[in-house]
C-alpha cells in the first residue's frame, strides 16, 4: 500500500479521523519529525519493548496492533506523538463498529486508571456489535450498610453475525472484591481483577454464536462478605446510548436511609449530580427506569442521616 504524504495539520486530522490504522501511524510519525528508532527508544524509556520491525510492520500495513502489551504500545504513541487520546486505538476497531454510533471508551467512565488494562487483556472483540435492549441492576445491602450482592439481568441484540460474548465491569465503591460470583444464560470466561482498586472485568460468553438481529438473555451476579464498609452510592456508566435500564437498591429492613436519590454524569471527569429525588418503598427499596437514555452514568446515592 502506497503511503500519503502528509504535509498540514489539517491533513494529519483528517487521516487520524478516517485511517486506515496504519496510514496514520505513519503520517503521524512523519509530521512529528521523528525516526522508528527514536520512537522506539521513547517508548522504551516508558518500560514498553517494541522492536524496529515490528514498528515498520505496523506502519507498513503488514501486521496490527492486537494483544494487550501492543495496544498499551498504541496508547502510548498517541502520548510520544503528540495526538488526541484514542485516535490511532479508535483505527483498530473495524469499520462497522466505528460507524455504529457514539461509543465512549471504559475509562472515560470509571475513574480507576487500571480498567483500561483489564479490559485489554479479555480483549472487547465484538463489543459493539451488541445492542443493549435491556438491563436490569439489583443492589441488596445487608444490615450493617454494606452492599451484599449485585444482581444483572440484560437482554442483548446482536448488530452482526458472530457475536457470542459480553465483558461485564464493575468497581467497588470501597474497591472490595467480590468472594464469589454467579451466571445464568451464560458462563464465564476470562476474569481480571484488581485487588488494590476493587475493579473486576469479566467475560461474559453466550451459548452460541448469534445470528444478525438475534436477542440473547443472561443474569450474573457478584456476592461479598458480611462487615465491608457502608456504601452510599451505586450504578453504571452506559458507553454507548440504552434503549431501558432499570436500577434498583434494596436496604435491609434494620438499616434504612433517610433520603435517596438518582444521580448522573456523563463521565468520570465530571462531579456527579443529583437530578430526582426517590421516595423508598414500605418493601424497603428504592428504583428508577429510563428509556431511550444517553451514555454515561447513571445511579442511585442514599443518605444515611
Amino acid at each position: 500500500m502506497t503511503v500519503q504524504s502528509v504535509t498540514t495539520d489539517d491533513e494529519l486530522v483528517q487521516v487520524l479521523r478516517y485511517g486506515p490504522f496504519n496510514v496514520a501511524l505513519h503520517a503521524a510519525i512523519q509530521a512529528r519529525g521523528l525516526s522508528l528508532e527514536a520512537v522506539r527508544r521513547r517508548l522504551e524509556e516508558q518500560g514498553i519493548a517494541v522492536s524496529l520491525s515490528t514498528l515498520s510492520y505496523w506502519q507498513r500495513g503488514r501486521t496490527r496492533p492486537e494483544r494487550a502489551d501492543s495496544l498499551r504500545a498504541v496508547r502510548a504513541l498517541e502520548v510520544i506523538l503528540g495526538l488526541p487520546r484514542h485516535s490511532l486505538l479508535t483505527l483498530l476497531r473495524p469499520a462497522a463498529e466505528r460507524s455504529a454510533g457514539p461509543w465512549l471508551p471504559v475509562e472515560a467512565l470509571c475513574p480507576e486508571p487500571g480498567v483500561r488494562d483489564l479490559v485489554d487483556e479479555i480483549g472487547e472483540r465484538g463489543q459493539r456489535q451488541l445492542t443493549g435492549l435491556s438491563l436490569h441492576d439489583q443492589y441488596i445491602l445487608g444490615p450493617d450498610r454494606e452492599l451484599r450482592e449485585v444482581r444483572t439481568r440484560a437482554v442483548f441484540q446482536a448488530r452482526q453475525r458472530g457475536v457470542d460474548r459480553w465483558i461485564a465491569v464493575y468497581h467497588h465503591p470501597h474497591g472490595l472484591l467480590p468472594t464469589s460470583r454467579t451466571a445464568h444464560g451464560c458462563r464465564f470466561g476470562r476474569v481480571r481483577m484488581d485487588g488494590a482498586s476493587g475493579l473486576i472485568a469479566a467475560e461474559l460468553l453466550f451459548d452460541r454464536a448469534l445470528g444478525r438481529g438475534e436477542t440473547y438473555l443472561l443474569e450474573y451476579g457478584f456476592d461479598f462478605e458480611a462487615g465491608g464498609p457502608p456504601v452510599t452510592e451505586e450504578g453504571r456508566g452506559f458507553r454507548t446510548p440504552q434503549h431501558e435500564y432499570l436500577i434498583e437498591v434494596r436496604f435491609h429492613p434494620s438499616a434504612l436511609p433517610a433520603r435517596c436519590y438518582r444521580t448522573f454524569r456523563p463521565d468520570a471527569h465530571t462531579a456527579l449530580k443529583d437530578t430526582a429525588d426517590l421516595r423508598l418503598s414500605a418493601y424497603h427499596s428504592v428504583h428508577f427506569i429510563e428509556f431511550g437514555m444517553a451514555a454515561g452514568y447513571h445511579g442511585i446515592r442514599w443518605e444515611w442521616s
